[in-house]
């Protein structure tokens, strides 16, 4: 396979070099050199490779010396054509046939009088290749002053309106211009040139008589992309055909074409173009829109989107000149609202599965906003003319689901302004949240360390505890605290509100102990806190508040708990590990019991024992361990004192007063000799 490629190549190379010997042996044969080019041409065409070696061997630099210094116009034609596919074909060719030195030889072949309409077709052909995607040649094209003899070409190639293709002097003359409206377009567009597309504004006028006097495809098509890449992202130049009357022309055009559409595909398509051009023409100036407010365009444009032949493309196209359209013009939003163009709008949207559809469709929905709630507060608010008032009362008699389409309207731009609240508010929510959280980390841990110092009671702080009761209850005569939570429904609407601790409660009888505590209030717990028992409860054992408990997964059954602050240490679990998402945080509330933060230490019974006993907060799991290991050994001591018998015990004791006269000695599980008392 490779040597075949290879074959190939060399075969091609070999070529090559002979006609590019024959162009050099038959310079008193116009002819054979023409044949010659032609085959150089379709070579290269087949082979971009050909172009690059055609160079290599100095082929480009003779084909373009021949084609200025040869005595025969089909010379000069075939090298003009064989450069321009060379260039066409491989970038780096046209690097190189791009200088000053050829734009001018191509300037002088346009503008010479003995030049027929073929040499200067196939210059403005080189000059397209030369310019087409580089900057380079945009600029070479304006300074040689290649773009003013196009221009005087785009005035002066067709002489008459009547267009007549069957003729032959006609439809030569018809390519020539044709060919110089593409060579216009690549000069002020791809990449966009503002130097050129202000030269090219003297051609609007030209451009307007012949839109207004021949609407042949053959002569809107090109002068509407000539129009609209010229117009492309150029405000100044977008005013300037404005106020030669191009967008009332453009306008005109339009609504012959669409009034034709109901009759010819053509017209339809063509109309589609003429489209695109009023959008390029109002896309960076909406306010611009009122000029086709004149002659109803919205209107003309929604019959033409319910064009069965039209594609999705095509279809977008319109809705997006519609958006602009309606982008800041009351009028052209009420003539798109009166022309039943909202259910169109969410008909497409609800049932087109293109999203750039949908996006052109919701732009449409999102501009009406404004006007479709003044229509649907009164009609009289808007500064219409009655007549219009009526035709607007009729239309929404004779539409029976404009009601429900209209409801789902405004849930769509209902939901349009959600997203774009939401939009702005995720930037600021993200910047808050890590305050937030750690805000939240110490306002939990001073709760928690409060509610415990106040349930203690007793000792030193004894009178600063009475102290503070004093206060509270001076704080509920003043009603500091909201009694938004006198009652269950209340409270349960607060349970899900309140962030990141939900408020707890619980009843008991006739009293009722409120602990409530959230990101707001939480620092100020001792200073705001609303007591709804009728008995004040007293600082007793029995209700010391604790740290609460960790949430033991897969737990059969739940051990009874006289803590108030414990009934709700589960519902405090989970909303604090949900909202605080830092390791630290979820550690801290996850493992508060020593034996679970001892867990993966090297432990024995020796040691572990100890350890739960001095541990002040026991997760429910250990403290049923050291209740029991603590009900046991009272039940060792019991029996020892009654039957006076020695058991073995994990621990290493010393003999008590009592056992010492058994003088009983053991032998410990791990083999060491202990004392036992």
């Amino acid at each position: 396979m490779e040597s075949e490629d290879t074959k190939k190549i060399q075969e091609m190379k070999t070529d090559l070099n002979l006609l590019l010997e024959c162009l050099k042996y038959q310079m008193d044969n116009p002819f054979s050199q023409k044949e010659a080019l032609v085959t150089i041409h379709s070579i290269c065409h087949q082979n971009s490779n050909a172009g690059v070696y055609f160079r290599e061997i100095g082929g480009l630099t003779f084909v373009k010396d021949l084609a200025k210094s040869s005595e025969h116009n089909v010379v000069k034609e075939a090298a003009l054509y064989t450069l321009g596919t060379v260039a066409e074909q491989n970038v780096y060719c046209q690097q190189t046939l791009c200088t000053s030195e050829l734009f001018e030889d191509l300037a002088w072949f346009l503008s010479d009088n003995d030049s027929n309409t073929n040499l200067k077709r196939m210059s403005v052909y080189v000059i397209l290749v030369l310019v087409s995607n580089n900057r380079t040649g945009q600029t070479l094209v304006r300074e040689t002053g290649c773009i003013t003899i196009l221009s005087q070409l785009f005035r002066t190639a067709l002489s008459k309106y009547e267009l007549n293709l069957s003729d032959k002097n006609v439809f030569q003359s018809y390519q020539l211009w044709s060919s110089v409206c593409s060579t216009l377009c690549v000069c002020v567009n791809n990449p966009q040139n503002d130097e050129n597309q202000m030269l090219c504004c003297s051609l609007f006028p030209h451009a307007n008589d012949w839109l207004i006097n021949c609407m042949k495809p053959e002569i809107i098509r090109p002068i509407c992309s000539f129009i609209g890449l010229t117009l492309a992202n150029n405000t100044y130049v977008q005013k300037h055909f404005i106020s030669v009357g191009g967008l009332d022309v453009l306008s005109q055009v339009l609504v012959q074409l669409e009034s034709d559409s109901h009759k010819t595909l053509s017209s339809a398509k063509l109309a589609v173009v003429v489209t695109k051009t009023v959008d390029a023409c109002i896309a960076d100036n909406p306010t611009f829109g009122v000029v086709l407010a004149k002659y109803h365009i919205v209107s003309k444009l929604l019959a033409l989107l319910l064009h069965e032949s039209l594609d999705s493309g095509e279809k977008f196209s319109i809705m997006l000149t519609l958006g602009h359209c309606t982008e800041d013009c009351e009028e052209n939003q009420y003539d798109l609202f009166k022309n039943n163009g909202l259910p169109l709008m969410i008909q497409a949207l609800t049932e087109s599965q293109n999203e750039e559809l949908n996006k052109a469709a919701t732009f449409v929905l999102h501009n009406c906003k404004k006007i479709t709630e003044k229509l649907s507060l009164s009609l009289g608010e808007h500064s219409f003319d009655e007549n219009e008032a009526e035709q607007f009362e009729d239309i929404n008699v004779k539409e029976k689901n404009l009601e429900e389409r209209w409801k789902k309207a405004k849930e769509i731009l209902h939901r349009i302004e959600e997203l774009e609240r939401e939009g702005n508010e995720e930037e600021i929510r993200r910047e808050k949240y890590k305050d937030h959280v750690s805000s939240m980390n110490i306002n939990i841990q001073n709760t928690l360390k409060y509610l415990h110092a106040e349930s203690i009671g007793g000792g030193p702080k004894a009178d600063k505890d009475k102290s503070q009761s004093r206060k509270l209850k001076s704080y509920k005569s003043h009603g500091v605290m909201s009694q938004a939570c006198t009652n269950d429904d209340q409270m349960k609407t607060l349970l899900k509100s309140t962030n990141p601790v939900n408020a707890c409660y619980r009843e008991s009888g006739k009293n009722k102990t409120l602990c409530k505590a959230n990101s707001s209030c939480s620092q100020n717990l001792h200073e705001e806190t609303t007591f709804e028992n009728k008995n004040f409860v007293s600082q007793s054992s029995d209700h010391v508040f604790k740290h609460p408990t960790p949430i033991v997964k897969n737990r059969k059954q739940q051990l009874p708990v006289t803590d108030p602050f414990t009934l709700c240490s589960d519902i405090i679990n989970k909303e604090v590990i949900s909202f605080l998402a830092t390791n630290s945080c979820s550690k801290m509330l996850k493992y508060r019991c020593s034996g679970c933060i001892a867990v993966g230490k090297s432990l024995n019974s020796r040691n572990f024992s100890k350890l739960l006993h001095s541990c002040p907060y026991q997760c429910d799991r250990h403290k049923v361990i050291v209740e029991a290991e603590d009900r046991y050994k009272s039940e060792l001591r019991k029996s020892l004192i009654c039957n006076k018998k020695i058991l073995l015990t994990p621990r290493r004791r010393q003999l008590s007063n009592e056992s010492t006269t058994l003088g009983g000695i053991i032998m410990e599980p791990f083999g060491k000799t202990v004392s036992v008392r």
